[in-house]
């Protein structure tokens, strides 16, 4: 009876329990193998390494390099999708995968004591939380700017390396550690889409002059808009065979007139502002233009798909353009009651001042945190407007602010977001209603859809508004510009007005 119960005892498990098995044995063997192999200059770098990635410290400080020097809309979001995506990772590995396999931690006797880590970690072995963190971080990075994600990648493979090295985790552990971090950024961009993922305005397509090397076409740059002078520097550089006119805002409408005329297209490198003039007298003059972000926020051109000088390169090499609408005011802030011109957003009310500080924070904590600083400190100190408003003759309404936006925007509330046509004869136009509590009007407006109507807040498709009752010195802004409003005018658009350079997709 003992030995028939012996035999059985040592009979060697089938199915998945003999899988099993092969595939610990081989896992204790490469982490065996890892243990006992020397490696050249491991032992200084590799459990440093391992360290500086608790709690994501590396991975937080290498976004915030990444977003420090890369001096870009795309390297900060590059960083911010990296961070989230750790984020995400942490939190299923520590909720979730620790405590679902209890897997010990390795021995280390075969692992040399100079490898191993001074603290010794006392949570489950699989799976392992760094590489969750190293993959999640350098996927995220990498789904936003395939430059930045080179650069991380390495690090994150040693940084994954590094927990078999110094004993920390199995190979296993590792590896599903990295794929758990790799979904992990997946399903943060599921959530968020990338910018590569939201297509560009891509209607109607035009043909455009071109232009390679830069031949035939005259660049103006602000000196005064934000990074400007170095993004003139780098059309230099692309297209050698461009001229390129650096020259004092006071200066710019003037090199802008001579610009049209001598060049087969206008560049323009500067922020909304400048860009809004130079479309101006692009589109007066008939010439397409070719526009590099050179200020802070630069919705133009991002809602166009450009984003580096060398997104604006391709489509001057190849000759690919759109046509875009322009919206306009009548009349305008200029003398004589010509239209004024806006390329992204007009707007009333508590807006203008709203928009200032939004911009000048956004940069540093994001849009929307901003616009609910900006909305909390406006609404403290301003009243109410007065005015008429609507498609034809409007009527008499108390306003907090009225917003009306070249196109759909896709962002809810009243604050712009992204538009995915810039030719679609529309003015998103939106209006927080005036009363008490402006601040949770804004609020309420804030939750609502981009096309809907509350005591509060209304939101709509219009081609035309009509305004008028407006006292005198009240404000207005056009892309950034403010100016004094006329006591009546009329908002409507120019259609596909503007051709512009716009690359295709890679």
């Amino acid at each position: 009876m003992s030995s028939a119960y012996s035999a059985r005892a040592h009979v060697p498990p089938r199915g998945p329990g003999r899988i099993a098995a092969w595939l610990s044995a081989r896992d204790r063997a490469l982490f065996h193998g890892v243990a006992t192999h020397h490696w050249p200059g491991a032992d200084r770098v590799l459990p440093r390494l391992s360290h500086g990635a608790n709690h994501g410290l590396l991975w937080f400080g290498t976004a915030a390099g990444i977003a420090a020097i890369g001096g870009s809309t795309r390297a900060r979001r590059a960083a911010l999708r990296g961070a989230a995506s750790l984020a995400l990772a942490s939190l299923t590995v520590n909720t979730v995968g620790k405590r679902s396999v209890r897997r010990v931690r390795p021995v280390l006797d075969a692992v040399p004591l100079i490898r191993q880590l001074k603290r010794q970690p006392i949570t489950t072995s699989f799976p392992s939380g760094h590489s969750a963190s190293a993959a999640a971080f350098a996927t995220g990075v990498a789904l936003e700017s395939k430059g930045w994600g080179a650069v991380v990648a390495p690090v994150a493979a040693s940084v994954a390396f590094s927990r078999i090295y110094t004993g920390a985790h199995y190979p296993s552990d590792v590896l599903a550690g990295a794929a758990l971090g790799i979904g992990a950024a997946f399903a943060v961009r599921g959530l968020v889409p990338t910018r590569a993922q939201i297509p560009a305005p891509g209607r109607p397509y035009t043909e455009a002059p071109a232009l390679p090397d830069g031949q035939g076409l005259i660049v103006v740059a602000n000196k005064r808009s934000g990074s400007s002078a170095a993004k003139a520097a780098m059309v230099r550089d692309a297209l050698p065979r461009a001229e390129v006119v650096e020259c004092e805002p006071d200066e710019l409408s003037a090199e802008l007139e001579k610009a049209a005329q001598q060049g087969r297209a206008l560049g323009i490198c500067g922020g909304d502002g400048t860009v809004n003039e130079a479309a101006v007298i692009a589109a007066r003059h008939q010439v397409p233009l070719a526009v590099f972000p050179g200020g802070t926020l630069n919705h133009f051109a991002y809602d166009l798909g450009i984003e580096e000088v060398d997104d604006t390169c391709r489509a001057l090499a190849s000759g690919d353009a759109v046509k875009v609408d322009m919206g306009r005011f009548t009349p305008g802030p200029g003398p004589g009651g010509e239209p004024g011109y806006f390329l992204n957003t007009f707007s009333l009310g508590v807006y203008p001042e709203l928009v200032r500080i939004r911009e000048h924070w956004a940069p540093r904590i994001g849009g929307w945190p901003a616009g609910v600083l900006a909305a909390a400190e406006v609404l403290r100190a301003e009243r109410p407007l007065e005015a008429n408003i609507g498609e034809h003759k409007g009527r008499h309404r108390k306003l907090w602010m009225l917003f009306a936006g070249n196109g759909m925007y896709q962002r809810f509330g009243p604050t712009p977001g992204r538009r995915h046509n810039l030719a679609d004869g529309l003015l998103d136009v939106r209006v927080v209603h005036g009363g008490r509590l402006p601040g949770l009007r804004l609020l309420a407006a804030a939750l609502a859809g981009p096309l809907s109507r509350s005591p509060v807040h209304a939101a709509q498709r219009l081609r035309r508004v009509w305004i008028s009752g407006l006292a005198p010195g009240t404000l207005l802004a056009y892309d950034g510009e403010v100016a004094e409003a006329p006591q009546e005018f009329v908002i409507d658009k120019a259609d596909e007005a503007l051709t512009v350079y716009r690359p295709l997709p890679l």
